[in-house]
């Protein structure tokens, strides 16, 4: 994803963090800006764990790069739901 430039991580993850927030049913509570945010943490978070597992992330392209993304942003906004669920239920 490094070859995309600041522009291509905004885009990106703006809509995987816009469609991962539909996934785990938290567009309601974000905005676009955390979108943003949430897509790229989520990117990171999604790049790291494939190449835990020898994916090859770098060269997949735009399509592979949004998906690594989504992943990842799912991943992140299931623990940060996991996090805050349990400290409002006590």
């Amino acid at each position: 994803m490094l070859g995309l430039g600041i522009l291509g991580w905004i885009v990106i993850g703006g809509l995987a963090g816009w469609i991962g927030s539909k996934i785990m049913g938290t567009d309601a509570q974000q905005g676009i800006l955390l979108n943003v945010v949430v897509g790229v943490v989520g990117g990171l978070i999604g790049g790291f764990l494939l190449g835990l597992f020898g994916v090859d992330v770098g060269s997949g392209g735009w399509f592979f790069s949004f998906f690594t993304c989504l992943l990842g942003a799912v991943i992140l906004l299931f623990v940060v739901k996991a996090v805050t669920g349990r400290r409002a239920r006590r």
